[in-house]
């Protein structure tokens, strides 16, 4: 991780978090960025890559997003012709895949994010990454009952 100095706690959990997570996602976009691609542009090709037909509201859900969020963030991966967005099952409901292009991108990013992700996993470490990625989970789904 790049070396920052050290800065004073908040009383703001929520503040800390988001600071850290602004930090964190710029090592991940700086390693996506020789293949044009960032953090959040990522996420969504890797999602619909691995869960292909899903539908926004399902995606959304799995991105811990809102759908107006997640269609604003679709436009310029459907624009680039990453990913096509086409009626689904239920004529409601759009179904979100990827082109052959869009998979193409996501292979081609993939290593570049594995590589991140190793970096940051390593200058952490392995023990504190684990104990990170629980709490992180505890904190998602407790703070889904307030």
């Amino acid at each position: 991780m790049d070396a920052a100095p050290h800065l004073a706690a908040t009383p703001c959990t929520c503040a800390m978090l988001r600071r850290t997570t602004r930090r964190v996602t710029r090592i991940y976009d700086r390693a996506l960025r020789p293949v044009g691609l960032r953090l959040t542009q990522y996420s969504v090709l890797a999602h619909v890559a691995r869960g292909q037909g899903l539908n926004i509201t399902d995606l959304a859900g799995r991105l811990a997003t809102d759908r107006s969020t997640l269609t604003r963030n679709l436009r310029p991966l459907e624009r680039s012709g990453w990913i096509r967005i086409a009626r689904g099952a239920d004529p409601r409901q759009r179904a979100i895949t990827l082109t052959g292009a869009g998979r193409a991108k996501y292979e081609q990013a993939l290593p570049l994010w594995e590589a991140a992700e190793r970096d940051f996993r390593r200058a952490l470490g392995s023990d504190d990454v684990a104990a990170l990625r629980g709490l992180l989970d505890r904190a998602y789904l407790r703070g889904s009952e307030a």
